[in-house]
């Protein structure tokens, strides 16, 4: 009999990539969520029994409920698994099961996680590699692939392993990947050291680590993995195993044009860590390099909602300072001269933590800044956080300007009519604000009409 599991907030990135891989094992797989979301409306279309609205009769005959930590304890389909003793599950514990005898390649870090991901899987198929997935996001170009999830043949698995709750110290991996340390969710960590030592954890698990040795406390961690005998694949400036460049990699004394069609040099420090990544699941060096140039991106990583004229509109996950200042220095770079930038702040805590950061990173040269109020997602507010507390941090040039809507619809008419001819305006965060890139773009559609 197929084990049934039953997905509270399945239309999320995260929880529908693994409803499909569960699926792809042959689970009889349902679930529900608040409203259908394009994830949602994938897994229909694929044929799984997916429902808008929560009820608590959906759990009954469950095999096992699967939640993730935005779940909570009110909600009534999970204390109803809770009266039936029906064993609940984390999203991970259920990849876990989902790929159980496949070999893993999981990628952790603060940024990049999503588009490395989505970069290993795609060099992996461009090297004749079937692999599965499981990533938070569309992954564009990979035929037969449900939201950011994928059921291969190979028997590797390419995963998106999130540190944000600690599930990521559940995967065990063939091959770990570290693309950067930063302090965040310190909700959930309490502290700096805490978080790291579960990235010394992580590590520890891989047979191989490949991290980016630049970032000093990715580089300690790769020490110690060399002293315990791990085999450790260091990738980033002169003296890395795999040595980035504009447009190629270095790895002993071979050169191989590896060059990716999106902008910034943390792309090409992603691109760097698939490949290697890749090849160290077993991928052709030459064949992976050569796939790479063909990666067609992901959803809201630099992604292209559309244009009206000559004003283009491109929507970004980026929620962390660093992350907007990364997000910046592309468009920039992609030859984008006045920004509109719509931030929405996700969590109170983040923003608590990061408002000076966040303020110096959105205080940008030829822009018009506008922020949405925060996003609280998981989190009650905190009084006196606010999006505020970003805007009084921000000191912005000579020429640009910081305002703060009051809620979300206000700030993308306010983008709207911003935008001027030549503009590139961008949506950020990683909350409900990507809904606004559809709003702009009708504005700027009637304003123009």
């Amino acid at each position: 009999m197929s084990e049934r599991l039953h997905f509270i907030g399945v239309g999320g990135s995260g929880m529908s990539a693994v409803a499909r891989l569960a699926a792809g094992r042959g689970a009889i797989v349902s679930g529900s969520d608040t409203k259908p979301s394009a994830y949602f409306v994938a897994l229909a279309n694929a044929g799984m029994d997916v429902r808008v609205g929560h009820d608590a009769l959906l759990v009954d005959g469950a095999t096992a409920v699967v939640i993730s930590s935005a779940v909570r304890e009110t909600n009534v389909e999970l204390a109803r698994a809770r009266v039936l003793d029906i064993p609940v599950w984390h999203r991970s514990e259920a990849l876990v099961w989902a790929l159980a005898g496949q070999r893993i390649v999981a990628v952790a870090g603060t940024h990049g996680k999503t588009t490395t991901s989505a970069m290993v899987a795609h060099a992996l198929h461009g090297a004749g590699i079937d692999a599965s997935y499981a990533i938070g996001a569309r992954v564009f170009g990979i035929e037969g692939a449900v939201a950011g999830g994928y059921a291969g043949s190979a028997g590797i698995a390419v995963v998106e392993a999130d540190e944000s709750d600690g599930s990521f110290l559940r995967y065990h991996p063939d091959v770990a990947v570290i693309t950067n340390i930063e302090p965040d969710h310190l909700d959930h960590y309490g502290t700096v050291d805490a978080l790291h030592a579960a990235f010394e954890e992580f590590a520890d698990s891989a047979q191989t680590l490949v991290c980016w040795t630049d970032d000093p406390i990715v580089a300690q961690m790769a020490h110690r993995a060399r002293q315990m005998g791990r085999a450790v694949v260091s990738y980033g400036g002169p003296g890395a195993d795999v040595e980035v460049r504009d447009a190629s990699v270095i790895a002993g004394d071979v050169e191989y044009a590896l060059s990716v069609p999106l902008p910034g040099r943390h792309n090409r420090l992603n691109a760097a860590a698939a490949w290697a990544a890749a090849v160290a699941i077993g991928a052709d060096p030459g064949a992976a390099a050569a796939a790479l140039e063909s990666f067609a991106g992901t959803g809201r990583r630099f992604e292209r909602r559309g244009a009206i004229g000559d004003v283009v509109v491109v929507d970004d996950y980026a929620h962390h300072p660093t992350e907007v200042a990364a997000l910046v220095a592309a468009a920039r770079e992609s030859g984008a001269g006045h920004l509109v930038v719509l931030f929405q702040p996700a969590l109170f805590s983040r923003t608590q933590e990061h408002a000076a950061a966040f303020g110096a990173a959105l205080s940008i040269p030829n822009a018009d800044v506008v922020l949405a109020p925060v996003h609280g997602d998981r989190e009650d507010p905190i009084p006196g956080v606010s999006s505020d507390l970003i805007a009084s941090t921000a000191h912005m040039p000579v020429g640009s300007s910081i305002a703060v809507a009051h809620d979300l619809p206000a700030a993308a008419a306010r983008a709207a009519a911003l935008a001027r001819p030549g503009s590139l305006v961008l949506t950020v965060g990683s909350g409900t604000v990507t809904q606004a890139a559809d709003w702009i773009l009708t504005a700027l559609e009637q304003a123009r009409a």
